[in-house]
C-alpha cells in the first residue's frame, strides 16, 4: 500500500465517531465495524498488508487470546476520540474511550503497516503496551514490543514519498476488498480443489480395485453345493482320491477337485462348507466396504462442488477447520464438523453419520434437514434458545450443499433435537419446526 494512499485513507477515517465492534478475522487480520455500512478490514501480513471496506461471510474461528479479549473489552461500543497517522509513517493510531461506572478508559490501537514488521498494538494513555498481535523481543529487533513497556517509535522513513491522489477513497477501499477477496478466493479454490480431487482419485481407485462381491457369493454358493453333494456320496469317495466325478442332483456329471490334506470324505465336505462360509463373509464385507466408499465419494463430490461454487474466501475457510480445531472436534470419520461464529456445527457424511448425530445430540441442540427429501442431518451444538439468523442460514446452506448436486431453491426445516423422534436408522418424525429457504 502506497504511503500517499495511506495518508488519504487516514484522513477519510477521521469522520467516524463510534466503534460498534473490533475483532480478529484471521491470524493476521482485524476488522473494525464503525456502522452498518462501514466494516473496515486491516490486513497485517508482512508481505501484503492493506486496508479495505467490505463485509465477508460468517467467521469460523472465534479468537480468545489475551489480545482479542482486550481488543473487544476496550473498543467494542466505544467512542472515537481521534484517528491519526503517527510518526509520519504508515502507522495508524485510533484512540477510543469507554465510560464505566468507576472511571472512563482511554485506549489506543496502533496499526502498523511498515513492511515485514506489521503489527497491531494496544496502548494505554502513557503509551505502554497492554497487548499486541505480535510480541517482539529485543533479541529479534532493536524495537521490542513487550507488555508493560513504553512503545518506542520506529526510525522515520528516509525518503520523501510521492503523492498519488485518490478521486474516491471509499471506492478505492471497496475495490481493494473485492480485489483481495477474488485473489484469495481463486488461490484457496485452486489449493483446496487440488487436495480434494487427489483424495477423490484415491477413493475411486480403491473402489475400482475391489473384488466383485457377486462373483464371490456365486463361488460361495457353489462351494456349499459341492459340500452337500459330497455328503450325499460319501461311500463313493476313497481317501486317496484327488478328484472325482459325481452325478449332480439333476443327474448331470460334475468333476470335483478335492482339497489336499483332507483324509476323509466327511472332512472334504467340511472343507467346502468352510470355504463357502468364508466366501459369504468376504462378500458381505466387500458389499459394506463398497457402500462405504460410494458414500465417501458422493460426499467428496458434493464437497468439491461446494468449494467450486464458493463466492468468498470465508466460505472455503469455513469448510476446512484448522488443525487445532480438528483435534478437539474429532469424533467420527462419518461426521464432518465446522465452526460458524464460534458455534460447532456437525453434519452427517453418510447414513451412519446421521445415526450417530441423532444418538449423540443433546435435547436443546438444533437439528436440520431438507424438507420432504433425503439429505444430510445437521446438528448445531448450542444451549441458547435463540441463535443469530446468520448462523442458522449458514448451517442450512451446509445442509443443502452436502445433500444435493442440483442448483435451485431448497427448504430446510429445523427444530430442537428433543422434537425429533427416530423411527428407524436415520428416518425421523419431527414437530414444532421452522423453515428456511436457501438458494444455491
Amino acid at each position: 500500500m502506497k504511503f500517499s494512499y495511506f495518508k488519504q485513507i487516514v484522513l477519510y477515517m477521521q469522520h467516524f465517531d463510534h466503534i460498534v465492534a473490533a475483532y480478529r478475522l484471521n491470524d493476521s487480520s482485524l476488522r473494525i465495524v464503525f456502522n452498518r455500512e462501514n466494516s473496515w478490514n486491516f490486513e497485517l501480513n508482512g508481505g501484503d498488508s492493506g486496508i479495505s471496506i467490505g463485509e465477508s461471510a460468517s467467521r469460523g474461528k472465534m479468537y480468545q487470546a489475551p489480545f482479542d479479549m482486550l481488543l473487544a473489552k476496550r473498543f467494542n461500543r466505544s467512542t472515537v476520540q481521534s484517528i491519526s497517522m503517527h510518526n509520519s509513517d504508515k502507522i495508524l493510531r485510533l484512540t477510543a474511550g469507554m465510560s464505566g461506572s468507576y472511571k472512563s478508559l482511554t485506549t489506543t490501537l496502533q496499526l502498523e503497516f511498515t513492511g515485514k514488521h506489521t503489527n497491531a498494538i494496544i496502548l494505554d494513555e502513557e503509551g505502554r503496551v497492554l497487548e499486541a498481535l505480535r510480541h517482539i523481543d529485543e533479541e529479534v529487533s532493536s524495537r521490542s514490543v513487550r507488555v508493560g513497556q513504553i512503545l518506542l517509535d520506529p526510525p522515520p522513513i528516509p525518503y520523501e514519498p510521492k503523492e498519488y491522489p485518490l478521486e474516491d477513497v471509499r471506492g478505492f477501499l471497496v475495490d481493494e476488498f473485492n480485489r483481495r477477496n477474488n485473489g484469495n478466493l481463486e488461490r484457496l479454490k485452486k489449493e483446496k480443489l487440488l487436495l480434494l480431487n487427489k483424495r477423490l482419485i484415491q477413493l475411486k481407485k480403491h473402489l475400482n480395485g475391489l473384488e466383485n462381491e457377486l462373483l464371490l457369493l456365486e463361488e460361495a454358493q457353489h462351494s456349499q453345493h459341492i459340500g452337500h453333494l459330497i455328503l450325499a456320496n460319501l461311500a463313493s469317495i476313497r481317501p486317496y482320491d484327488t478328484e472325482i466325478v459325481l452325478d449332480d442332483f439333476d443327474g448331470t456329471p460334475l468333476r470335483i477337485i478335492l482339497a489336499p490334506r483332507c483324509p476323509t470324505p466327511s472332512s472334504q465336505a467340511e472343507h467346502f462348507f468352510k470355504r463357502s462360509k468364508k466366501g459369504k463373509q468376504k462378500a458381505i464385507g466387500l458389499y459394506r466396504e463398497r457402500h462405504n466408499l460410494e458414500e465417501k465419494i458422493r460426499h467428496l463430490e458434493l464437497f468439491i462442488q461446494t468449494v467450486s461454487s464458493a463466492t468468498t474466501p470465508e466460505e472455503i475457510t469455513l469448510l476446512f477447520p484448522q488443525k487445532g480445531e480438528k483435534s478437539r472436534l474429532k469424533t467420527s470419520d462419518s461426521i464432518a464438523q465446522f465452526w460458524i461464529e464460534g458455534v460447532k456445527v456437525s453434519l452427517g457424511k453418510s447414513e451412519k453419520g446421521n445415526i450417530e448425530l441423532l444418538q449423540n445430540a443433546k435435547a436443546r441442540d438444533i437439528w436440520m434437514h431438507l424438507k420432504d427429501r433425503p439429505s444430510a442431518h445437521v446438528i448445531i451444538s448450542t444451549d441458547k434458545q435463540q441463535l443469530p439468523e446468520k448462523i442458522l442460514e449458514t448451517a442450512a446452506k451446509l445442509c443443502v450443499d452436502f445433500s444435493v448436486f442440483e442448483k435451485g431453491s431448497y427448504l430446510v426445516d429445523y427444530t430442537p433435537r428433543r422434537e425429533v423422534r427416530v423411527q428407524e436408522g436415520a428416518n425421523v418424525l419431527y414437530t414444532n419446526y421452522k423453515t428456511l429457504a436457501i438458494n444455491r
